[in-house]
C-alpha cells in the first residue's frame, strides 16, 4: 500500500506516521492553550486567596502555578519552530509533564508531601482526550511522573511520612487503574485510526487509478479512428464518439445521439438489413464484419462495416447493443475497380493469347516443313505464348485470392505422389535445363491434410524457380520427413539451421519439406522479401517472371495452417522448406 503525497510514493506505515505526528501537532496547540488558561485561572484564584484569606494563602502555590503557566508557555513557542514541527512528541511530554512533574517539584521544594492527584488526573485525561495518539507518549509521561514521586519521597520522605502504607497503597492502585483506561482508550483510538487512515488511503487509491483509467479509456473513446457506440434495440444512440460522428457527417457526438431516433429508417439505405443485423445478433450475441450501406448526413452513401455485441441484464434482457463501425467506401471502391481490372484483363490480354496459342499449335500439328515459317521458331512462339499464359493466370489468381480469399479442398493426400506428378509435369524444363532432380520422400511418410491441387502447385512453382534462377547442370533434392514440435527446436535438421524459423508457429505434429539445390544462392537480406507479392529473385535477369509464383506458395502453405521459408546464402544454394499439419487419416498405399 503506498500513499501519492507528492512526488514520491511513501509506503503505508510512513505515511499513518507523518499524519499522526501531524494530528499531535495540530492536537497540542488547543491542549496547551487550554492548559495556560487553566493555570493563569489558578494564579488568579491564588491571588484571591492572598488578598480574602491571607492566613490561608501559600506562596508556593503561586509560584508553582507560575512556574507551570512558563513552561506551558515555552512549548507553545516551541511549536512553531523546527525543532517543534520535527519532534511534537517531546512536546508531548513538556506539556504532560508542566502541569505534573512541574507541581511535584514545587511541593517538594516547600516540604509539602501532599500528592496532587487532581492535577495529575486532569492531566492525564486531557492528553487522552484531546491526543489520543501514540499510547507509547502517554506511558512515558506518567511513568515519569510516577519515578519523579517516588524519587523525591525517597530523597525527602515527604508522602511516606505524611501516608500511612495503606493511604500510599490505594493512591498507587488509583494512579494504576486510571493511567491503564486512559492509555488503552489511547491505544485502541490510535488503532481504529490506523485502520481508517489505510482504508482511506485505498480508497483513493483505487479512486485515482479510476480516474486514471476512465482518463485513458476516454482519450481512446475520444481519439480512435473507428466510430464507436451503442444504440438502443428500438433504434436510438445512447453514446457515440468523434469518428462515428465523422463518418456520418456530422460535427459532434451529441449531434449523432439527437439526431438518429429511428435507426432503421433514418440510417440504413436497406432497412432490412437492420432486422437482419438484430436476427443476427439475437442469435449469437455478436456479429462481426456486418456490411451496409448507410445515409450520411448530406444524402451521400457510403459503406460501413459493423462489429457489435448484445449487452444483457442479469434475466437474459438486451440492454444496449454495443460496437465499432469502419467506413469501407474506399475498399469497396478498391475492390470493384479491381474486379473491372480482372475483367479487362480476361478479355483483352488473355483470350487473345489463348486464341495466338491455339492456332500456332495448329500450325505445329501439321505434317512435313510445309508450314511458312520454321518449326523451331514456331516451337519458341509457342513456348513464350505459354509463358505469358501462365503469367496471366498467375496474376488472376493472386487478385482473385485477394478478392474471396483461397478456397481448399482438403484431403489426406501422399506427399510424394503429388511431389512426382510436378516432377513429371515439369520433365522438359528439367531435361532442357539438364539439372539432375532427386525424390527422397520415405514411402511409408504420414498423409498430410492438403489440398492435393494447390500442393502440386507448390512444389511445380518451386522447381521451376530454382531451374529458372540458376546456370544449368542445377542439382535438386526433394525431401520430407516427419516431425514432432520438440524434434523441430531439438534436432540438427536443416529447419534448425536458420533462426528465423518461426517453429513455434507450426504445427505440433507435421510434415516438413525441404527443397535443396546446389545453385548461386541468395542474398540473406533478400531472403527476409522472397515471398512477398512482385519480388523478383536474385538472378531474375535471367528470366521472365512478375514475382508471383513464390507468393502463391506463401499464400497456399498459410491457408494450410502451415509455414514457409528459405535458408540461402550467395554461393551456398537454397534451402525451400515448408511445414504441413499432418492427416489424422492414414493412407493406404
Amino acid at each position: 500500500m503506498f500513499y501519492s503525497g507528492g512526488a514520491k510514493s511513501v509506503p503505508a506505515l510512513a505515511a499513518y506516521e507523518m499524519w499522526r505526528n501531524r494530528f499531535l501537532r495540530d492536537r497540542l496547540r488547543p491542549a496547551v492553550r487550554i492548559a495556560m488558561f487553566f493555570a493563569l485561572t489558578i494564579i488568579i484564584y491564588l491571588l484571591g486567596e492572598a488578598i480574602f484569606a491571607p492566613r490561608e494563602f501559600k506562596i508556593v502555590y503561586l509560584y508553582t502555578s507560575a512556574a507551570v503557566e512558563l513552561g506551558l508557555l515555552t512549548c507553545l513557542i516551541l511549536q512553531k519552530s523546527s525543532i517543534g514541527q520535527r519532534y511534537p512528541g517531546l512536546l508531548f511530554l513538556g506539556f504532560s509533564w508542566s502541569l505534573t512533574v512541574v507541581v511535584q517539584i514545587g511541593l517538594a521544594l516547600a516540604k509539602m508531601g501532599e500528592v496532587p492527584i487532581l492535577t495529575w488526573s486532569l492531566t492525564f485525561l486531557t492528553q487522552a482526550t484531546l491526543m489520543p495518539v501514540r499510547w507509547q507518549l502517554h506511558l512515558i509521561s506518567q511513568l515519569g511522573v510516577l519515578f519523579c514521586h517516588l524519587g523525591i519521597n525517597l530523597v525527602l520522605n515527604l508522602s511516606f511520612a505524611k501516608y500511612t502504607a495503606f493511604r500510599l497503597s490505594g493512591f498507587y492502585l488509583y494512579l494504576f487503574w486510571f493511567c491503564l483506561i486512559c492509555d488503552l482508550s489511547v491505544c485502541w483510538y490510535d488503532r481504529l485510526q490506523r485502520a481508517e487512515f489505510n482504508t482511506r488511503r485505498e480508497l483513493e487509491s483505487a479512486y485515482q487509478k479510476l480516474e486514471v483509467a476512465e482518463a485513458k479509456y476516454r482519450s481512446i473513446f475520444e481519439n480512435a479512428g473507428e466510430g464507436i457506440f451503442q444504440s438502443t434495440p428500438d433504434g436510438r444512440y445512447i453514446t457515440a464518439n468523434p469518428a462515428l460522428a465523422r463518418i456520418y457527417g456530422f460535427n459532434s457526438p451529441e449531434e449523432v445521439t439527437a439526431k438518429f431516433t429511428d435507426i432503421d429508417r433514418q440510417l440504413y439505405v436497406d432497412p432490412i438489413r437492420r432486422i437482419e443485423f438484430v436476427k443476427s445478433i439475437e442469435q449469437s450475441d455478436k456479429v462481426s464484419d456486418f456490411e451496409f450501406q448507410i445515409y450520411r448526413s448530406d444524402g451521400t452513401i457510403v459503406w460501413i462495416s459493423e462489429k457489435a455485441r448484445a449487452v444483457r441484464d442479469s434475466e437474459g434482457k438486451v440492454l444496449y447493443y454495443e460496437g465499432l463501425i469502419e467506413d469501407i467506401t474506399q475498399r469497396k471502391q478498391a475492390q470493384e475497380s479491381l474486379r473491372l481490372f480482372i475483367h479487362a484483363l480476361s478479355h483483352d490480354l488473355r483470350n487473345p493469347v489463348a486464341g495466338m496459342l491455339m492456332l500456332l499449335k495448329n500450325w505445329q500439328q501439321k505434317s512435313g516443313e510445309s508450314i511458312e515459317i520454321p518449326r523451331s521458331v514456331l516451337e519458341r512462339m509457342i513456348q513464350g505464348s505459354e509463358q505469358q499464359l501462365r503469367l496471366i493466370n498467375s496474376l488472376l489468381e493472386v487478385h482473385a485470392g485477394e478478392l474471396r480469399g483461397l478456397v481448399l479442398y482438403c484431403d489426406a493426400v501422399n506427399l510424394r505422389a503429388i511431389a512426382e506428378a510436378a516432377v513429371s509435369d515439369l520433365e522438359p524444363l528439367i531435361n532442357d535445363s539438364h539439372a539432375t532432380l532427386k525424390i527422397l520422400i520415405p514411402e511409408d511418410l504420414p498423409a498430410v491434410n492438403a489440398d492435393a491441387t494447390q500442393l502440386w502447385r507448390v512444389f511445380s512453382n518451386l522447381i521451376a524457380n530454382a531451374l529458372k534462377h540458376n546456370p544449368p547442370g542445377l542439382n535438386l533434392t526433394v525431401s520430407a520427413k516427419a516431425m514432432e514440435a520438440a524434434e523441430l527446436t531439438a534436432t540438427g535438421d536443416v529447419t534448425q539451421q536458420d533462426d528465423r524459423l518461426p517453429i513455434a508457429n507450426s504445427p505440433t505434429s507435421a510434415i516438413c519439406c525441404t527443397l535443396e539445390d546446389d545453385g548461386v544462392g541468395i542474398p540473406p537480406e533478400q531472403c527476409e522479401h522472397l515471398f512477398d507479392l512482385y519480388v523478383r529473385g536474385y538472378q531474375s535477369g535471367h528470366s521472365i517472371g512478375l514475382g508471383l509464383g513464390l507468393y502463391l506458395c506463401r499464400q497456399i502453405i498459410t491457408a494450410h495452417g502451415g509455414e514457409i521459408g528459405v535458408i540461402s546464402s550467395p554461393g551456398a544454394g537454397a534451402i525451400f522448406w515448408f511445414t504441413l499439419p499432418r492427416s489424422q487419416t492414414s493412407l493406404d498405399f
